[in-house]
């Protein structure tokens, strides 16, 4: 084997084109073989069949076979997300521009921790983080690997400007990335404020922070985890003002729907935010990952500066070189802001709002097939586009059992959810090419195998 090829230089393009066929084949084998939305067989099987095609995977002598036989075996065993029947999670299918400019980005490997590491790049992620940020009535984005990283970098620039003191007041439906967060940061315990119908009570919250010594950070949810439930926006920006406290609103879910005429408002509020988390591998239908966390406060931004001499010196940045340290807590960092771009400018807001709204209709659908059967319980009409249901009169154990049965089977991919006091199957609509055919067809699965 001689010198393997580069990516990019010159001649990268002609090595990459037999190789993206091979891909393609690949994919396309590795599906067809699974033949759904999840491999047959559950978790022993699938690893058996990985170990058998990976083989020794540092061999004395390489394989010139790898890509094909590696990428096949992935496809064959992965959760397909653009299957119909596949709704368990906030994993959405990636549109095909955002997956064909994610492949240049990694061909270009710009590193995104210095200005002459990534010139473009530097360039085109200050455009759409801005733009991006103007949407939540914000200044400044930075870009994260999504939900998680966002709302821990929140509550990091948080503490940075009101001290160690730091209290975190959130909700019982918050991501579990927040007081996570506050655990990590070292602040004190954070305090969960009650949500009995599944969004924070805003007469609580008030409650909190007038029991609770502050300095005060008030982390609210736009699109919960377990059933996308949205906060009463406006009314905890207007506690949170009243009590002087800081506001974050995890909008890592519901955050889509900035894009959506018809569903926009229902945010409503989110402009009062001090930071707001974003997740485009969402509803954004980008590849993972494509957070973002929009910052109101430039002077925010201080906590992160940082010196490094060999990444932004000081007479460079004097000179005029962008200084990228203050933007991640990352340093090498790759340009995944160039997928965004691609689908927000080939898309536009008319694009990606049909898309929004196609998913939240799917969900009202469904949920209304479900409400109409007699086999089903409908927990309550969708907020954005997940439901919770359950066969009716099933115990706990025979949700949790049909829910396996399904995912072992590679039948159907369904999420679960407790919420008053009882397990639920989740069906998170992320897939604007599924039709009624499909929701029909995920019931029957459900019926089907619901052990009586």
């Amino acid at each position: 084997m001689g010198m393997p090829p580069l990516a990019s230089g010159p001649h990268g393009t002609d090595a990459l084109r037999p190789l993206i066929d091979t891909v393609l084949d690949a994919l396309r084998t590795g599906a067809a073989t699974r033949g759904g939305p999840l491999p047959a067989g559950g978790p022993d099987t699938v690893a058996a069949r990985v170990a058998d095609a990976a083989g020794d995977i540092l061999p004395d002598r390489g394989d010139p076979d790898a890509l094909r036989v590696l990428v096949t075996a992935l496809a064959e065993g992965a959760a397909d997300p653009a299957h119909p029947l596949c709704t368990a999670h906030l994993h959405a299918p990636p549109l095909a521009v955002a997956a064909a400019a994610d492949l240049a980005a990694s061909i270009l490997n710009p590193s995104l921790d210095s200005w002459d590491q990534a010139p473009a790049a530097t360039a085109l992620e200050n455009l759409v983080t801005r733009a991006l940020a103007r949407e939540t009535g914000a200044t400044d984005a930075l870009v994260t690997t999504g939900g998680t990283e966002s709302n821990q970098l929140a509550v990091l620039l948080a503490r940075e400007r009101h001290g160690a003191g730091l209290r975190l007041v959130h909700g019982d439906n918050a991501h579990h990335s927040l007081p996570r967060a506050a655990r990590l940061l070292g602040l004190p315990d954070p305090v969960a404020v009650p949500a009995p119908a599944g969004t924070l009570d805003p007469a609580a919250l008030d409650e909190a922070l007038t029991q609770v010594p502050g300095p005060h950070l008030v982390a609210a949810t736009a699109g919960t985890t377990d059933a996308g439930l949205i906060d009463p926006l406006s009314d905890i920006a207007d506690r949170c003002a009243a009590h002087a406290a800081r506001l974050h609103i995890d909008a890592s879910y519901g955050g889509g729907l900035l894009f959506s005429d018809r569903h926009r408002p229902r945010l409503t509020g989110l402009e009062a935010a001090d930071t707001v988390a974003l997740d485009l591998h969402k509803l954004g239908w980008q590849p993972i990952p494509a957070g973002l966390l929009t910052v109101t406060d430039q002077d925010d931004l201080a906590a992160l500066h940082h010196r490094a001499p060999y990444l932004n010196a000081d007479d460079d940045t004097d000179a005029g070189l962008p200084d990228l340290l203050h933007r991640s807590p990352r340093t090498s960092r790759r340009p995944d802001i160039l997928k965004a771009a691609v689908t927000l400018k080939t898309l536009g807001r008319t694009g990606l709002g049909a898309l929004v709204d196609q998913v939240c209709t799917l969900a009202q659908d469904f949920a209304r097939l479900v409400d109409t059967h007699p086999g089903f319980q409908l927990h309550a009409p969708p907020t954005i586009s997940t439901v919770l249901f359950r066969p009716a009169g099933a115990t706990d154990d025979a949700v949790a059992a049909v829910r396996r049965t399904l995912l072992t089977t590679g039948r159907a991919v369904l999420g679960r959810a407790r919420a008053d006091g009882r397990l639920w199957l989740k069906a998170t609509l992320l897939n604007p090419h599924a039709r009624p055919d499909d929701l029909t067809a995920l019931l029957t699965l459900v019926e089907g195998h619901t052990p009586r």
